[in-house]
């Protein structure tokens, strides 16, 4: 007789995926408001376009995803803060732009589902929805084996938010003797852990719970620290400041993230001196000989957002941000190209 072959015989475990499916339903259904119109297992996610407020309404969407800082967690068994990674890593692309979040959707893809490692990934995104305000409002969960090795996934988001057009911040207005404030960053957030990784777990053969005294943690708890959302900081002023320009430093540093907003005919000049490197970054220098260059390219080095605002703002946007209990940092300056 002919063996049957069933779907779960390929690798592919339909019960698991309900159960996991199950398993989140409850917690994501706190990130919603009344302008959720579905619950989760419909096939588009329904929100309602009540933009109280805002006359003229500009949807704002971004995508992205966690990189290799997912090996760390894998390696770490820990997978309840890369979903909150994923979730503030999008909040901040959109709100360089002003934009505040509305709603928010990821893919898990996995090699083997197991729910309860799901549902330590979702616990985190809810975390992250929640903090900012927006709503989980639908995913994917994709099983797919022999794509992804066992206890291997992936994870994507992306997010919509608004802004009043009057109120849109894309750079045009930056000119020459604008000062950049930088914001402190958590550590790594989402960027540079192949270079990290390399070093430390290739080239000196570290473990996630090697402890270092320069530290005071272990490497996977210093890698594995949550992506700073900035919403909040920056919610607080705007509209109360002119400001010319946000970027979110991510990977390409903090030259070629705030050269993405940039206006032809001016150049940034960063005064790298001006605060000190968190520790983590000199580990991975130190350990791999890595090139100042590359560091500066690779990593934000302790500076995860930028805030770009004329002289005369300065004064205010510093009293502002400290009221918010930040150190506030001027990185450099906007000059003319020679």
């Amino acid at each position: 007789m002919t063996k049957k072959i069933s779907y779960k015989d390929a690798g592919v475990d339909i019960d698991a995926g309900q159960k996991a499916v199950s398993g989140i339903k409850s917690i994501v259904r706190t990130t919603f408001d009344n302008r959720v119109m579905t619950d989760l297992g419909k096939f588009g996610g329904f929100f309602r376009a009540d933009f109280e407020g805002i006359d003229q309404p500009v949807l704002v969407s971004s995508i992205d995803g966690v990189g290799t800082k997912l090996k760390v967690a894998i390696m770490s068994g820990k997978h309840d803060t890369v979903g909150e990674d994923l979730v503030n890593h999008c909040v901040n692309d959109i709100l360089v732009s002003g934009a505040i979040p509305l709603f928010f959707l990821d893919y898990i893809g996995t090699g083997v589902l197991q729910p309860e490692i799901i549902q330590e990934i979702i616990s985190g995104m809810v975390r992250g929805c929640k903090n900012n305000g927006c709503a989980l409002i639908g995913g994917e969960m994709a099983e797919m084996p022999g794509f992804y090795q066992k206890g291997e996934y992936d994870l994507a988001g992306s997010i919509v938010g608004v802004v009043d057009k009057n109120e849109v911040i894309d750079g045009n207005a930056i000119k020459e003797s604008d000062i950049l404030i930088g914001l402190h960053s958590s550590g790594l957030h989402t960027n540079g852990y192949s270079l990290a990784r390399k070093v430390l777990f290739e080239h000196k053969n570290y473990k996630p719970d090697t402890y270092m005294d320069e530290l005071g943690k272990t490497i996977g708890e210093a890698l594995l620290a949550v992506h700073r959302s900035y919403l909040n900081v920056v919610k607080s002023f705007l509209g109360k400041i002119k400001i010319s320009g946000m970027s979110h430093i991510t990977g390409g540093g903090i030259v070629g993230n705030t050269n993405r907003i940039l206006p032809k005919g001016l150049r940034l000049n960063i005064e790298w001196k001006n605060w000190e490197i968190p520790p983590i970054f000199r580990l991975i220098q130190n350990e791999g000989n890595v090139p100042e260059e590359d560091m500066r390219r690779t990593f934000n080095l302790g500076i995860g957002f930028i805030i770009i605002v004329r002289p005369e703002a300065l004064s205010t946007t510093v009293s502002l941000l400290k009221e918010k209990g930040e150190s506030p940092v001027i990185v450099g300056t906007v000059e003319k190209e020679n």
